[in-house]
C-alpha cells in the first residue's frame, strides 16, 4: 500500500524545490500519494491567511506532510504560517540535524549535532504589553508538561539515532524558576535512560564551546528561543540552511520541511538548491519506517555534493535545479 502524505509546496521557490523532491522520491522506489494542498502568500486572497483551515484539516487527517517555503505577508494581521501550522498541530519537537557533508567545505569537520527545541511556549509564547509608554515586558511561559515531553522526546530521539549523550541547555543559573522547571524535568526523565549520558550546559557557556569543539555534542534540547538561535547557529558549522533538513513533530502529526526562506528573487528561474527539502525528506522517510530509502537518499547527497562535478550555483557551483537533482537521482540508480 502506499503512503498517503501532504505536500505543501509554498510559494516562491517552493513548488521547484518541491518537485525536485518529488522527482527524488519517486526514484526512491517508495509507493507514495501526494495529496497536494494549498499555503503561502498567493492564497492569502482566497482565505485570508497564508495557512488556510482546509491544508491544516488535511494535515490533522493524514497525520504527515512535507512542506516547502512560506513566506508571510508584510502587514499586520498576518501571524506566520509556520507558527499557525506549529500552534495549530500541536507540533511540540522543532527537530533540527546539523551534519557535515562531504565537499561542503566549513571551518569544522564531523560535526553531527541535533538540536531538540520546545516548540509551544517559552518567550515565544506571545505574551507581551506595554506596562507604560517606553517599557514592554514579555512573558516567559515555561509548564511541567511541556518541558517534559520535550526531554522525553529527546531522548527518545537519541535511542533512535543511536546517541550516547544528551545536552540539556538553560539559563537556570539566573532565570532559576522557568529554566530551574526545565532543567528539573530534564533531571527527572534522564534517570528513566540510564544508559544515555546526560550533560547540562548554560547557554553562553554553549555558545562558546560550540565554537571551540561542536564535535562534543550529539543531542542538544532546549527551550523555544534558545533552540531558535542554536539550530541556526549549528547549521551555520555545516554550510549554512541550505543543506540541513528539519522537522516539527507532535503526538498525532509531523511536517518535514526546509528550514529556508521562500527566495522570491530566484523564484522561477530554475536556480534553486533542493538539498534541504530533499534531506527533510530523507528525514520524513526514517519517519515512517522507510529507514533503506532515506539512506540512499543521504548517501546520493553525500556522493554527488562529495565528487564536486554537480554543485548547485548558491554553493558556488554551475548546476541548476533540474541538473542538480538529475545527478542526485543518478547516484542512487
Amino acid at each position: 500500500m502506499a503512503y498517503n502524505i501532504a505536500l505543501v509546496p509554498g510559494d516562491g521557490i517552493g513548488p521547484e524545490i518541491t518537485e525536485a523532491t518529488v522527482r527524488v522520491l519517486s526514484a526512491t522506489g517508495v509507493p507514495i500519494e501526494w495529496t497536494w494542498l494549498e499555503a503561502g502568500a498567493e492564497v492569502t486572497a482566497k482565505y485570508g491567511e497564508p495557512m488556510p483551515e482546509p491544508t491544516l484539516n488535511a494535515i490533522r487527517r493524514l497525520g504527515i506532510a512535507l512542506k516547502g517555503p512560506i513566506t508571510t505577508p508584510i502587514g499586520k494581521g498576518f501571524r506566520s504560517a509556520n507558527v499557525a501550522l506549529r500552534q495549530a498541530l500541536d507540533l511540540y519537537a522543532a527537530v533540527r540535524p546539523s551534519k557535515t557533508i562531504p565537499g561542503v567545505i566549513t571551518r569544522y569537520d564531523n560535526v553531527n549535532i541535533t538540536v531538540i527545541r520546545e516548540n509551544t511556549e517559552g518567550l515565544y509564547s506571545g505574551i507581551e504589553h506595554l506596562v507604560v509608554p517606553g517599557v514592554a515586558e514579555s512573558i516567559k511561559v515555561m509548564t511541567d508538561k511541556a518541558c517534559t515531553r520535550i526531554s522525553r522526546f529527546a531522548f527518545e530521539h537519541a535511542r533512535k539515532i543511536g546517541a550516547t549523550k544528551v545536552t540539556v541547555v538553560h539559563k537556570a543559573n539566573i532565570m532559576k524558576i522557568s529554566d530551574g522547571l526545565f532543567l528539573e524535568c530534564f533531571r527527572k526523565i534522564a534517570r528513566e535512560y540510564p544508559e544515555i549520558e546526560a550533560e547540562e550546559i548554560i547557554i553562553d557557556n554553549l555558545c562558546m564551546q560550540l565554537v571551540r569543539d561542536p564535535t562534543r555534542f550529539q543531542v542538544l534540547v532546549m527551550e523555544n528561543l534558545y533552540g531558535d538561535i542554536i539550530s541556526d547557529l549549528c547549521s551555520g558549522m555545516v554550510g549554512g540552511l541550505g543543506v540541513v533538513p528539519g522537522a516539527n513533530i507532535g503526538d498525532h502529526a509531523a511536517v518535514f520541511e526546509a528550514v529556508h526562506g521562500s527566495a522570491p528573487d530566484i523564484a522561477g528561474k530554475g536556480l534553486a538548491n533542493p538539498t534541504a527539502l530533499i534531506l527533510s525528506a530523507g528525514m520524513m522517510l526514517d519517519h515512517i519506517g522507510e529507514t533503506d530509502a532515506a539512506d540512499r537518499v543521504r548517501n546520493a547527497v553525500e556522493k554527488v555534493l562529495g565528487a564536486q562535478t554537480c554543485i548547485p550555483r548558491d554553493m558556488g557551483g554551475t548546476a541548476n535545479t533540474k541538473e542538480y537533482t538529475d545527478a542526485l537521482i543518478g547516484a542512487m540508480a
